[in-house]
């Protein structure tokens, strides 16, 4: 079993809140809950200069710098999810010509159900990055 590092930005505090760690049989409940519709809900009747992000729950493998980030959206209930994942990754730079490491490659898809999210959580928990990386690209 995995540990992680998880954090939650949540939408009225200007600083990510850092959770510590967490087995990684349990992210999916922690996925679960978080009251994603109410913290939406809450944003579409606040003033735009007291919400700093959208509501985002972060998970990261602290061996190998695989991470994914959950974040809601929605104007005033949740619409969906975007899901950003970041891993090592060597890439190719100036038409190929050039290939570097970028030790934070982030990658991201929107349009994601409760489903899909609990999916890619699985995925990740189960080291399936080729199956993150064709999902997420």
């Amino acid at each position: 079993m995995k540990i992680l590092r998880h954090s939650f930005c949540d939408p009225f505090k200007p600083d990510v809140i850092e959770l510590g760690d967490i087995e990684s049989k349990n992210i999916i409940s922690r996925f679960e809950q978080i009251p994603w519709n109410e913290i939406i809900y809450r944003m579409g009747k606040a003033n735009k200069s007291d919400i700093h992000y959208s509501p985002s729950l972060e998970f990261e493998d602290k061996t190998t710098k695989h991470g994914v980030v959950v974040s809601g959206v929605g104007t005033s209930s949740l619409r969906e999810f975007y899901v950003s994942y970041k891993r090592p990754k060597r890439v190719k730079r100036l038409f190929g010509i050039i290939e570097t490491d970028n030790p934070e490659y982030f990658t991201d898809v929107t349009g994601q159900t409760k489903e899909d999210v609990i999916e890619i959580l699985n995925a990740f928990v189960n080291g399936k990055y080729d199956l993150l990386d064709s999902r997420i690209k």
